[in-house]
């Protein structure tokens, strides 16, 4: 069965830099798909620290207390997350400007978060270079910064410059770079988990794929779990051929129709397997699978376990 996924990446390290009033929705919104990528993976893909320009303790906008693991200077890494949100003009200082241009050097990526992309900008970081920032914010970032090619979009990557609109596209763009580091089948698992089968809409269906033809699909898969439906019945109430259909879930997330089926009964599954007493039997056909030896074998080779295996061992999956 084709996984789609790179199991052989290296850990990341990815600092966010905060500063006080920052928005802790968004901060949620980065760290939280990496933290569930390692759960579901049960192996470290990523690492992250918090930072500050001083080392000090930075508080949120509704008053969460961060400490920080030091001051930006004494780190480097793969990708560092600028993250202001509220009050960002006050931190565009000297001291942040000649921060960020000294961490230039020292992370692969910049990332600017909300309204980082103005501290971003303000430090020359993304002059030339193509960029987003909170949408609030579109019109003076252009007009403050005419060497940059602002753009309204979700988020933006330019090289190694990454630029996103605020919490909600922070957690799209964390998906897709997981996605794109570590295959679409962790990184549609990783959105099923912040997803309630039940609850569907725009943004639900957008975070669990890019395109509105997927989304669609990928939206009446997740209503007919236990009751699964034919991939030309998907087709057909989608509005597209089947061939269409398969070509635009091939591109969108690198798998048939059918094997992205067969990923998302499996995910509610192990879902179900972990967090509820069902009995294996209950809980294939509560996934459409006609007896637990159905189950068995599709989640063994999808998962490398079996479901009495996985509820049997301890595990960062369990937590």
């Amino acid at each position: 069965m084709q996984k789609w996924t790179n199991e052989f990446a290296a850990a990341q390290q990815v600092d966010v830099l905060l500063f006080d009033d920052f928005s802790a929705h968004c901060l949620a919104n980065t760290v939280e798909p990496m933290r569930a990528a390692n759960t579901l993976a049960r192996r470290e893909l990523y690492r992250w620290r918090f930072l500050s320009l001083t080392g000090a303790q930075v508080v949120s906008s509704s008053g969460m207390q961060v400490t920080a693991h030091g001051r930006l200077a004494e780190f480097s890494g793969d990708m560092l997350a600028v993250m202001p949100s509220y009050n960002f003009l006050r931190q565009d200082g000297t001291a942040t400007r000649r921060g960020l241009r000294a961490a230039a050097k020292r992370y692969r990526e910049i990332a600017g978060f909300d309204t980082g992309p103005w501290l971003m900008a303000a430090a020359g970081l993304l002059d030339g270079r193509v960029a987003t920032i909170h949408w609030d914010e579109l019109d003076r970032l252009a007009e403050a910064f005419p060497e940059v090619g602002v753009q309204r979009r979700r988020y933006v990557q330019d090289g190694n410059r990454t630029t996103c609109t605020g919490a909600l596209a922070a957690f799209d763009l964390m998906l897709e770079r997981i996605g794109a580091r570590h295959g679409q089948a962790l990184r549609l698992e990783v959105a099923a988990l912040f997803m309630s089968t039940e609850g569907g809409g725009a943004t639900s269906e957008i975070t669990l794929a890019r395109t509105r033809v997927v989304a669609r699909a990928v939206a009446l898969m997740q209503g007919h779990l236990e009751t699964p439906l034919a991939i030309p019945e998907i087709a057909r109430r989608i509005g597209r051929p089947r061939k269409d259909l398969e070509a635009r879930m091939k591109a969108d997330l690198g798998a048939t129709p059918a094997a992205v089926y067969r990923r998302l009964r499996l995910i509610q599954a192990r879902k179900l397997l972990l967090e509820t007493d069902m009995s294996v039997s209950e809980v294939a056909a509560r996934c459409g699978y006609d007896n637990p030896s159905a189950l068995t074998r599709a989640f063994r080779s999808e998962f490398a376990t079996t479901p009495r295996a996985l509820r049997q061992a301890p595990g960062p999956e369990r937590e």
